[in-house]
């Protein structure tokens, strides 16, 4: 298989893994609301969804040919799947890809949230960062990680103010 071919595959993995977690996150969603769920910063939802796709579809527009196939690189992004996958897992039933938060709910302390406050942003930007770099896609890797730190930067702002009334437990 020609890398190109193979960077191909990798991408539409990608793909078919962001879709498969969509019904995940809409059951989740559902669920959360009717336990009295307050969705917190709709407004920048569809700017994040927008990155996510533009990114994916400017990595297989600027691929390069014949493709540079970067195998460390490519190490890197999938530590970062399985980070994105521990925080899932750690979440549960409070796994959404909006900000959605039950009032009252105990704040998640296990996982990798007992060392970090936003696994799952750290997991993205590394994605959206090395993913691009293991085709030697440099140019895609910096524009999309300097938009994906500005849209962050206002998801933690507001991701911070919805989980503050929320407490660890004891």
């Amino acid at each position: 298989m020609s890398a190109t071919a193979l960077a191909y595959a990798v991408l539409a993995l990608v793909a078919l893994q962001r879709l498969s977690e969509l019904p995940l996150s809409a059951r989740n969603t559902k669920a959360l609301r009717a336990r009295g769920a307050v969705e917190t910063g709709a407004g920048h939802y569809p700017l994040i969804v927008g990155l996510h796709v533009l990114w994916l579809a400017a990595i297989v527009v600027f691929l390069p040919h014949p493709t540079p196939f970067y195998w460390p690189l490519l190490a890197v992004f999938a530590l970062f799947q399985l980070l994105r996958l521990w925080v899932i897992r750690a979440l549960g039933v409070f796994w959404t890809t909006r900000i959605i938060s039950v009032p009252g709910a105990p704040l998640v302390t296990t996982g990798p949230f007992r060392y970090l406050r936003h696994p799952n942003y750290l997991a993205v930007a590394g994605e959206i960062l090395f993913l691009p770099l293991a085709f030697g896609e440099w140019m895609v890797a910096i524009i999309f990680s300097i938009l994906n730190a500005g849209l962050l930067l206002w998801r933690i702002r507001e991701e911070d103010a919805a989980l503050s009334t929320r407490r660890a437990p004891p």
